[in-house]
């Protein structure tokens, strides 16, 4: 039982370090969302959100150096399961927002924020300690 509770621990501190980064930069993105005219390509879109996922996973490293998740396979595991969940969460939200009728922006959207949260962790499996 112990087992099972720490590695529940483990995933979810990967999981909500990763939710609340990727939820800050949603929250910059509506503040930004006025300001931008013209929508970008999706294809260009998603190269923006993969550097912004990169750039996000460095950050991270700064300021939680080391994985909660000891085991290898188990942040092997992690760097598929957490970009699913995250992707999921943010489109939850983002059909929140449209029920609310607020706009939406991409990462409200699952693929957008799948491969954010992926870039984000992958940053974080290479080089995490």
């Amino acid at each position: 039982m112990e087992v099972l509770l720490e590695f529940l621990f483990q995933i979810f501190g990967e999981v909500l370090l990763q939710l609340v980064i990727e939820a800050l930069v949603e929250l910059g993105m509506h503040s930004l969302a006025e300001t931008v005219q013209r929508p970008w390509h999706p294809v260009y879109a998603a190269i923006g959100f993969v550097l912004l996922g990169l750039i996000a996973g460095a950050v991270s490293l700064l300021v939680l150096p080391h994985s909660p998740i000891a085991a290898p396979q188990l942040r092997l595991a992690n760097l598929i399961v957490t970009p699913v969940v995250i992707g999921l969460v943010m489109m939850l939200v983002g059909r929140l927002r449209a029920k609310r009728g607020q706009d939406l922006v991409r990462l409200d959207r699952f693929g957008y924020a799948f491969l954010f949260a992926f870039a984000m962790g992958l940053v974080r499996f290479v080089w995490v300690s």
